[in-house]
């Protein structure tokens, strides 16, 4: 929470000071990027060719509808001159590849070259077999970056980019290195998003300007929901499950060697495979010997980042031709491994990871049709944390097909937006406040852009009283943060109208906490247009506080003439100017403060 001041201290003052300071200071050269690009214009990419048509035709699956739109919409932002900058959020086997292959695919064909960034050479190597896959039938040149090349083969993909021989590189962190360069790159896609920190990503960014830049995730960090919940970015939901696939069955438990036992051989008998996750590189061998000694019929294997890069990759693929029964592995296989014959997994002290990286996990299980089983092995409540309970409650509550957005969600909601451009911004939040924070955000912004900040600056909106859409009115999370998105994103008095409208259509009378959130939404729109530096509104008491920096003299004329005999009008301060407004009801409160406000409002704030 952050700290209590008042308003006019000085204590408040010097606060926001350091937090302008800081903003400046860590995020002016990502904030320029992102300016640019919304400056500068992008490359358009052609509409769809018959090659096009017919690679996606090919796609031996059946597109689910979410799927489909996603894919579209990501065409038509690669189609605009502006540079794409879109996320696509979906389940893990949901088909967000699939949508990455086919923009990937267009970009080639105009000349483009296509980067695809994955967090571990495993997942790396698996993009590479699928790309080559769907596109083998196309003159499409695919070239692969990681440590499971000799340096020699490395050496020869970063030439290859340099001069154009590559149409497509897949690869790890070492794409960001200084020392790959591209002939003319046009599309980045960037692959659970989650495992990079914000400079990788905007390392790769940087590289143009005016790149397309794609982003796939399960379940997207924190920083990334709030910028794409606040329009900052684009986002594409896939929530439609594929075919017959089931929900996968969740125990959270203590470490039971019995159940261990009873687990993994009900998944082998039936012909699968298991995941035995123990994230401890140290101790992993010794995992390993116990569940020999368990199951001394089947044969198993260990997998984690610190083995050789030949070692690794022959025990995946030793795996993956399911010559493993299963593998004791790390966190390695967290990141979009696709294993269909491996259907149980369990996690070895699942309180020690994260929601989104339970989630994952849980995720490398599922892929097909048969039943899945995940187990997540935990001490004692009173030997964990309150936040590793939630957690696993979480994680264990939302077995429902589709649950990923949800959960990102709710590690929103547990962790917070945090550091949403730099890299130390989280603590400078807690000192002023989320809301402050992205208008100081938005200030800093437009310095940049070099545009005046008076003329488009929102008031400060402090609203005592309950303003939001409850529950029982729209119960369904996704709707009500879509609406909430809409309803941030209005910048005209008759749409919020048209967005009341449309809430009673679909849901019925407003309730008294969604009149609020309306009201309070039309005032910061009249507030900005008005330059309104701050407004209180009180509906308990009928009570409204405003200032306003500038003009003084018209804009107290104006609330007085709308004030009248009716409303109770106090001047605490002159300059700036501070009014109190009191009335007999909150009804009347608002007509009065509109009123008063509209008369420095231009036409089209008014109306659509």
């Amino acid at each position: 929470m952050p700290s209590l001041h008042r308003l006019s201290s000085p204590r408040w003052e010097r606060q926001k000071a350091r937090t302008r300071a800081a903003i400046a200071e860590l995020t002016e050269e990502l904030l320029q990027l992102h300016a640019e690009r919304e400056l500068a214009p992008g490359f358009a990419f052609a509409a769809d060719t018959d090659w096009q048509r017919d690679m996606e035709a090919a796609f031996v699956y059946e597109d689910t509808p979410d799927q489909r739109a996603a894919a579209e919409a990501v065409k038509r932002d690669m189609e605009r001159s502006r540079p794409m900058d879109r996320l696509i959020c979906g389940d893990v086997g949901y088909g967000k590849t699939e949508v990455a292959i086919r923009a990937a695919f267009k970009a080639v064909q105009d000349g483009k070259q296509v980067a695809v960034l994955a967090p571990t050479t495993v997942l790396a190597a698996q993009h590479l077999e699928t790309f080559g896959e769907r596109l083998a039938d196309y003159p499409v040149r695919i070239g692969m970056l990681s440590r499971f090349n000799t340096p020699a083969e490395n050496r020869a993909v970063i030439e290859e980019l340099a001069t154009g021989g590559l149409d497509m590189v897949i690869g790890t962190h070492r794409l960001l290195s200084s020392d790959v360069t591209f002939a003319d790159l046009g599309l980045i896609v960037v692959d659970e998003e989650q495992r990079f920190g914000v400079r990788h990503k905007e390392r790769l960014r940087a590289l143009k300007t005016s790149v397309d830049v794609l982003t796939l995730s399960a379940t997207p960090i924190p920083r990334t929901m709030q910028m794409s919940l606040m329009g900052l970015r684009e986002m594409s939901v896939i929530e439609t499950p594929p075919r017959d696939r089931t929900p996968i069955v969740t125990w959270v438990t203590f470490y039971d060697e019995e159940l261990i036992d009873e687990a993994i051989r009900r998944e082998v008998d039936r012909g699968g495979q298991v995941f035995f996750v123990h994230n401890r590189v140290q101790t992993i061998d010794a995992t390993r010997r116990r569940l020999e000694r368990l199951l001394p019929d089947i044969r198993l294997a260990i997998a984690h980042g610190q083995l050789p890069g030949h070692e690794l990759e022959t025990v995946m693929m030793r795996f993956f031709r399911g010559e493993i029964d299963v593998l004791v592995t790390t966190a390695i296989i967290e990141s979009g491994l696709d294993v269909p014959t491996a259907n149980t997994i369990v996690v070895d002290r699942a309180d020690r990871f994260g929601l989104a990286d339970l989630y994952q996990l849980r995720g490398r299980v599922g892929r097909s049709h048969h039943r899945a089983y995940c187990y997540l092995l935990a001490p004692p409540r009173r030997a964990m944390t309150r936040d590793a309970e939630k957690r696993l409650k979480v994680i264990e509550e939302h077995t429902d097909l589709g649950a990923g957005y949800r959960i990102a969600l709710y590690d929103l909601e547990m962790r917070g937006a945090g550091d949403l451009l730099g890299a130390d911004q989280s603590g400078f939040i807690a000192a002023v406040g989320f809301e402050t924070y992205l208008r100081l955000l938005e200030e800093t912004v437009r310095d940049l852009k070099g545009e005046d900040e008076t003329a488009v600056a929102p008031p400060e909106l402090v609203f005592d009283g309950d303003a939001y859409l409850p529950t029982d009115y729209v119960p369904d999370d996704q709707q009500k943060l879509a609406l909430y998105r809409r309803l941030a994103r209005l910048r005209e008095v008759g749409a919020i109208d048209d967005f009341k409208a449309e809430l009673e259509d679909r849901y019925g009378p407003l309730p008294e906490p969604a009149g609020h959130l309306c009201a309070a939404a039309r005032f910061k729109v009249l507030g900005t247009a008005a330059r309104l530096e701050r407004l209180r509104l009180k509906p308990h008491d009928a009570t409204a506080e405003l200032r306003w920096p500038v003009g003084v003299e018209p804009r107290l004329k104006a609330i007085q003439a709308a004030a009248g005999e009716l409303v109770e009008l106090t001047v605490q301060r002159v300059d700036p100017l501070h009014l109190v407004l009191a009335a007999p009801d909150y009804t009347t409160l608002l007509e009065v403060l509109e009123a008063g406000l509209r008369a420095w409002v231009p036409d089209s704030i008014v109306t659509c």
